[in-house]
């Protein structure tokens, strides 16, 4: 083991066993996809609520919904995600209304039914990508930190066994090396677990808006087929 008097954090760091230090570097790139994913979904959600409001704004103002859905099937990647399970919805019901003929409204409204929930399940696995990283990397990292933690402090002691006389200056380095793992795997481990709870509380809101649309566009197609 090798005695330092530095005591700054990265020549803590530089000082500490190779394996600890791998440990550091695992958790540092955690880390870094953790604040990457962080700041992409973060203006997902954004994007998707501002899309969102939109798009309801449009659908309620009273125009025409074949009108809104030529508009919408025109700039997709634009519209939002309500605004493209919308879409699915009436392209669908157009579809279903010139192929029955004998205006079954139970058939008529099967289809956009099935079709708004396959796009809104689409969507929602969208809004969802990379949530399982984080929960992921909340949960795991501290453990892993433990490891380089408890490895460390190992490390420490076999070191210590070698020598003739041990001090506290001379116990302190391998310690503080040590727990630095345990503090990196904190670091990477609470921003995720907080993005995480309000990511998911964020897409459930949405989530319940668009069952909510999907409920009272399905209510307006069945008053426009009786």
């Amino acid at each position: 083991m090798q005695v330092t008097n530095d005591m700054s954090l990265l020549s803590l760091i530089s000082h500490a066993s190779v394996p600890v230090q791998l440990i550091m570097l695992m958790l540092l790139g955690i880390s870094i996809m953790s604040w990457t994913y962080i700041f992409a979904k973060r203006l997902a959600i954004k994007r998707a609520h501002t899309q969102t409001r939109r798009f309801e704004d449009d659908f309620w103002s009273g125009g025409d919904l074949s009108m809104l859905q030529q508009a919408v099937a025109s700039r997709r990647d634009e519209q939002g995600a309500l605004a493209r399970i919308f879409d699915a919805g009436m392209t669908e019901f157009l579809k279903a209304r010139r192929g029955n003929s004998a205006g079954d409204a139970t058939a008529l409204l099967d289809g956009p039914r099935r079709a708004m929930r396959a796009a809104y399940q689409r969507e929602m696995d969208a809004l969802e990508s990379h949530l399982n990283f984080l929960a992921s990397a909340g949960s795991v990292s501290p453990y892993i930190g433990l490891l380089g933690t408890v490895w460390g402090i190992m490390h420490a002691f076999i070191g210590l066994s070698n020598m003739q006389q041990a001090t506290l200056a001379s116990v302190a380095p391998g310690i503080a090396e040590a727990l630095i793992a345990t503090a990196i795997g904190l670091f990477a481990a609470i921003p995720a677990v907080v993005a995480y709870n309000r990511f998911t509380n964020d897409i459930d809101r949405i989530s319940i808006r668009f069952d909510s649309f999907v409920d009272e566009f399905l209510n307006i197609l069945q008053r426009q087929v009786r």
